[in-house]
């Protein structure tokens, strides 16, 4: 395995499901790639790249948000952009994922064994919101989908990968600790969880399963980052703020985090 930096575990090395420092990066429309990751290696133990769209449905609902101004990514073949953009970092001390989107099971399956060769986790978006998005079933549309979302996590553990769904709180008629029990049967690893207003969903969360959690929305300050601990969450992730890896945010967030994991003296 690749991982050897004492800052950054690989989550398939170790003895139990983890990453160092536990701060990641979450994905950033159009603009989380390989570089953006290596930036913000100093600060965070993981990285999530993308949103990727994998087929042709996700990648037109994609071209729509260009098209009204939105950052998106898509290269001609979304398959080897991931391949390339995971090889940049396989000696990057930082754990690499994908946050990706797609309207069938195949395209997951194909993503994830490109991170399981690459030690990276493939994360299942089902947390979008754009409309473009929704009516052709991905992001957030998948929580109500019982059937879909839990065949997309199969395909992708079978495939050896870490996996992690990536999720949005309060979403009409959603209860979330369900759909975390629902995923965690189907082989998932870990739930990424944007907590939008509702903080105390993470302990629900946290409650339900043995997933590793790791909490989003508003993670700018030792406050924020104590509180979702508090809540049982496992790690604390970053969006927006990671556009400035040496901004006072990050920096701020990442203090937070090693002060909370330092041991007592």
């Amino acid at each position: 395995m690749r991982r050897d930096s004492s800052t950054s575990v690989s989550i398939a090395e170790s003895d139990c499901l983890s990453f160092e420092p536990r701060l990641a990066l979450a994905s950033l429309s159009g603009e989380a790639d390989a570089e953006w990751a290596a930036a913000g290696a100093n600060h965070a133990g993981a990285a999530f790249l993308g949103g990727i769209a994998l087929d042709e449905p996700s990648r037109e609902a994609a071209r729509a948000l260009v098209d009204r101004d939105r950052r998106e990514f898509l290269p001609d073949d979304p398959l080897s952009f991931i391949m390339e953009q995971l090889t940049l970092l396989d000696d990057v001390p930082i754990q690499s994922g994908v946050n990706v989107r797609a309207t069938t099971v195949d395209p997951i399956r194909e993503a994830a064994a490109i991170c399981a060769n690459h030690d990276a986790i493939l994360e299942i978006n089902a947390h979008c919101r754009q409309p473009e998005l929704r009516e052709i079933g991905c992001g957030e549309s998948l929580l109500a989908d019982s059937d879909r979302l839990p065949k997309y996590v199969e395909a992708a553990a079978a495939k050896g990968s870490i996996v992690s769904v990536k999720v949005r709180a309060e979403v009409e008629g959603v209860d979330l600790p369900t759909v975390a029990q629902r995923i965690e049967s189907a082989g998932a690893d870990m739930i990424h969880v944007d907590a939008m207003d509702s903080e105390a969903v993470i302990r629900k969360v946290a409650d339900a399963t043995d997933l590793f959690v790791i909490a989003n929305n508003e993670v700018r300050d030792r406050a924020s980052v104590v509180e979702y601990f508090r809540d049982g969450a496992d790690a604390v992730s970053v969006g927006r703020p990671s556009r400035e890896p040496t901004g006072p945010v990050l920096g701020r967030v990442a203090a937070a985090v090693e002060k909370w994991e330092a041991p007592v003296q």
